[in-house]
């Protein structure tokens, strides 16, 4: 006959033993993002947890309802944002549980990239797990269009990739297959920036917010790149979706997108191979900076323990190196951690797991140095340039202003 205390101790034993229970806000809602997310969820049921899948479409939409069900005291036990300045303000509201004690048994400072920490790092708390590292400024090409184009070689420079869109034009494809989307436009201009200007002036414009620089003859040059990129859009460019720009180039309507390497998954998805089908360029050259940004996980603020449990499970299985490794191949990124074997990735992400191994290239997007105010007020700018015939001059003004203290 049991005691009295192994009787009381029995339910405990019970509650300890049950599964920990996470219910996961994401907008990875894609298929290929749909793909790669079951591959976390799966690992996390291995590792003995219980994935509620709570996907909602769009990031902007995601986010909002997040926030307001963590203000609102309802929040979901772990919730995706960008490894930006995006969750900052929850941090200094008290909102957020650290992980710290999982980044040091697991050595996060020894494995993320420092641009990567300096986000997810505040004031010596880790307050996201960040599950990958996609670089936003890539330049994607048909190869089926190139060739129809009469185009032999990749293009090594801005001048040749000009020279490129000329010829895709004459042949009557679409040289710039571009969604005209406020924040497509901005990757075009990051690309600019990273592409004509160099690393050095790329820190000065978004970093520093150096008007000298913005004011510059070197910074109106990339604005007048960026600007000429226009010329290369088609009519049904406005409010284009990326992943439908992304079938021009599969199907070899379009010639070239400048987009982040999720577009990857668009391609796998229509079963073209990297290197064979579609080319890939990051950069023109070693003094162009790798854009980084990538997606994170925060975690709500709670003292419940079996929510804490779960919690830590999930942060510890995002890092995992073969969750990184399957969640990356279909999401189109490159693993967040540098010690990850990625000889089985395609040659894109190797290429750039290469570049990453510079880290004098290593630089976030406009997102990571910007506040959301500041990025906006950009935004706003460059979609305005981009459309209308406004002088470069004032673009260069407009910029000043907009990223003042």
């Amino acid at each position: 006959m049991p005691t009295i205390a192994s009787a009381a101790a029995a339910p405990q034993a019970a509650k300890a033993a049950a599964p920990a229970k996470a219910e996961v806000m994401h907008w990875w809602t894609s298929s290929s993002e749909s793909a790669a997310v079951k591959t976390i969820a799966e690992a996390y049921r291995k590792a003995g947890g219980t994935w509620v899948d709570t996907a909602i479409a769009g990031a902007d939409q995601a986010r909002a309802i997040a926030i307001n069900r963590i203000v609102g005291g309802n929040a979901p036990t772990a919730a995706q944002f960008n490894t930006t300045k995006q969750f900052l303000d929850l941090v200094e509201q008290g909102m957020l549980n650290n992980m710290d004690d999982v980044a040091a048994a697991e050595g996060w400072d020894k494995v993320l990239p420092e641009t990567v920490l300096n986000v997810i790092r505040i004031k010596g708390h880790y307050y996201a797990v960040p599950v990958n590292l996609h670089m936003q400024t890539w330049f994607w090409y048909s190869k089926a269009a190139f060739k129809k184009a009469g185009i032999a070689k990749e293009p090594a420079s801005v001048d040749e990739l000009f020279a490129a869109l000329d010829k895709l034009k004459a042949a009557g494809m679409i040289p710039l297959a571009h969604g005209g989307q406020a924040w497509q436009e901005t990757i075009v201009f990051q690309a600019m920036l990273a592409n004509v200007g160099g690393k050095d002036l790329y820190l000065k414009v978004i970093r520093d917010r150096d008007a000298k620089a913005i004011n510059s003859d070197a910074f109106k040059n990339v604005l007048l790149a960026f600007k000429r990129m226009q010329s290369y859009i088609d009519a049904g460019s406005p409010g284009r979706n990326w992943n439908d720009a992304t079938a021009l180039l599969i199907s070899g309507k379009g010639g070239v997108q400048i987009m982040g390497d999720w577009v990857k998954g668009e391609f796998a998805a229509a079963k073209q191979v990297a290197g064979k089908d579609f080319g890939c360029i990051a950069g023109f050259s070693s003094n162009t900076p790798y854009l980084i940004q990538g997606d994170a996980f925060v975690f709500p603020k709670t003292s419940a323990e079996p929510v804490v449990k779960a919690q830590k499970l999930l942060a510890r299985t995002l890092m995992t190196p073969s969750v990184q490794l399957d969640f990356n191949k279909l999401k189109g990124s490159i693993p967040i951690r540098s010690d990850v074997d990625t000889s089985s990735m395609d040659v894109c992400a190797q290429a750039g797991m290469a570049i990453m191994k510079d880290k004098t290239r290593q630089m976030g997007i406009s997102e990571v140095y910007l506040t959301p105010d500041q990025n906006g007020a950009l935004q706003d700018i460059l979609t305005a340039y981009w459309n209308t015939k406004m002088p470069v001059e004032k673009v260069q003004k407009s910029i000043v202003n907009a990223l003042k203290e």
